[in-house]
């Protein structure tokens, strides 16, 4: 069972507070937190498209395979041409391949860890397929962080109805936390289901965390509010969202923004230079 700290740090990664595990402190060398702790920083780091600053985090000569994952996932993202991302995706499957031998040294946690990490580079690749069976679809996987991508893959390419399919299979094991219910908004939020209502009210109670920092949090809300025609909220919920990235928006932020924008007949210019 995870430690509290432990705990912590892995539901301020799941609902996308990425610069506060980016400034977290790491535990002690010899805690048991410390792996899954530096692991999560590191993705934290590639999630603010920070590649090169999760790279110097993980010694070069770790054993651990969920560490060299997440590395070869680091420069997948930071790769500056094709063949340097080609040979990330190639170590990557050779992890996938490693963690079914029967003499590797780890823990069912460190190879979901690895299935994750190398499905989540398959699925930026638009290696779909590849991407799904890595993640093991359909299968009776106990990681729920798998189920999370493959739902989102399928929303991606605008199958909702096995993104439900594949959160019904999961909820027969999976407990009640905050990763199944984000999945469910996940897919309210695709589908505009009972009106935008479900989801709203999770990404309202999440943000009512005072501890709790996440842009991406926000950002959804605000889709959610300017779907349910709260044009003014859903505005607000931009603006702070874009406070929190230090004045810097992301990419989904900006689209927003921009829709947004485009909505008000006096702001056409505003809306295009946003999309720009």
């Amino acid at each position: 069972m995870d430690s509290s700290e432990l705990y912590h740090v892995k539901q301020q990664f799941i609902l996308g507070a990425y610069k506060s595990l980016a400034d977290l402190a790491l535990p002690d060398p010899t805690s048991p937190d410390y792996n899954p702790t530096l692991l999560y920083k590191c993705r934290a780091y590639i999630a603010l498209d920070k590649p090169h600053d999760a790279l110097e985090l993980v010694p070069d000569d770790t054993d651990d395979v969920s560490l060299k994952a997440v590395s070869a996932l680091a420069r997948y993202v930071g790769a500056a041409d094709a063949a340097a991302k080609d040979a990330s995706l190639e170590e990557l499957r050779d992890l996938c391949v490693e963690i079914e031998g029967d003499d590797i040294e780890a823990d069912e946690k460190q190879k979901g860890v690895v299935r994750v990490l190398a499905g989540t580079a398959f699925a930026v690749a638009g290696e779909v397929e590849e991407a799904l069976e890595t993640l093991g679809v359909g299968a009776n996987v106990d990681n729920l962080e798998a189920v999370a991508i493959c739902v989102q893959i399928y929303l991606s390419i605008s199958r909702p109805d096995l993104a439900r399919k594949e959160f019904e299979r999961a909820k027969r094991w999976a407990e009640d936390d905050v990763l199944v219910q984000l999945i469910e908004a996940s897919i309210g939020l695709a589908t505009g289901r009972d009106g935008y209502a479900d989801c709203n009210s999770f990404y309202t109670e999440q943000l009512g965390n005072p501890s709790l920092s996440s842009p991406h949090l926000l950002t959804a809300r605000g889709v959610t509010r300017l779907l349910r025609g709260e044009v003014p909220a859903a505005q607000s919920d931009f603006e702070e969202a874009v406070a929190q990235q230090g004045g810097a928006a992301d990419a989904e932020t900006l689209a927003a923004m921009a829709v947004t924008a485009g909505l008000g007949a006096a702001k056409p210019a505003e809306a295009e230079q946003l999309w720009r």
